[in-house]
């Protein structure tokens, strides 16, 4: 008798997982016709049904959400990093002008011309080295956040989520964006695993 309960209880289970996958699809079908028509095109019914199956039980919300604030947190510090550097060079800048206005005020008169020369020279290799600096970082800040997508699509890949792979092509990752932003919506919804509200 009990090897038929077990049974039952799969069973139900089972028709549970139907449901909500019914729901999720219905619910990701809804939001889709949000979107342009040219990802609506590519976002088939295969694919969302794949999708409404990884989120069945939740994990992938949960991750979704950990990658969100993983890329908050690395955006706020990359941020905090080139205003630190900018304000560096803002201090440079400004120990140079008083060294300058210093020196100028101590120069005689006739050697004037060539002290501005001089100083005009240095000014001119302190902003040329500001620019590579902030050059530099702007390629550290992109890069970095190149690695950041492209841990993001590769967590997302071995997660089972749909659409999800490791790319640089613009229009997968437009692709995938736009399936981040479903996934996003249906949380905010209330999608969760457990949870019947659509």
């Amino acid at each position: 008798m009990e090897r038929y309960g077990g049974a039952f209880e799969e069973a139900v289970d089972g028709a549970r997982q139907q449901e909500r996958h019914y729901q999720l699809l219905s619910a990701l079908q809804s939001l889709v016709k949000e979107l342009p028509s040219s990802f609506q095109q590519r976002l088939s019914y295969t694919t969302l049904s794949d999708l409404a199956l990884a989120l069945l039980d939740g994990t992938v919300f949960e991750i979704v959400q950990g990658l969100l604030e993983i890329q908050h947190l690395t955006e706020k510090s990359l941020y905090n990093q080139r205003l630190r550097l900018q304000n560096e060079h803002r201090v440079l800048r400004q120990a140079l002008r008083q060294k300058h206005q210093e020196a100028q005020q101590a120069c005689r008169p006739h050697n004037l011309p060539v002290l501005q020369a001089a100083q005009q020279r240095e000014l001119e290799a302190v902003e040329h080295r500001i620019r590579e600096e902030q050059r530099a970082m702007d390629q550290k800040i992109v890069l970095e956040l190149d690695r950041k997508v492209a841990d993001q699509q590769s967590t997302l890949e071995k997660a089972g989520v749909a659409g999800f792979y490791v790319t640089t092509n613009p229009q997968e990752l437009t692709l995938q964006m736009n399936l981040l932003e479903l996934i996003r919506k249906l949380q905010q919804r209330g999608c969760q695993a457990g949870k019947t509200a659509l």
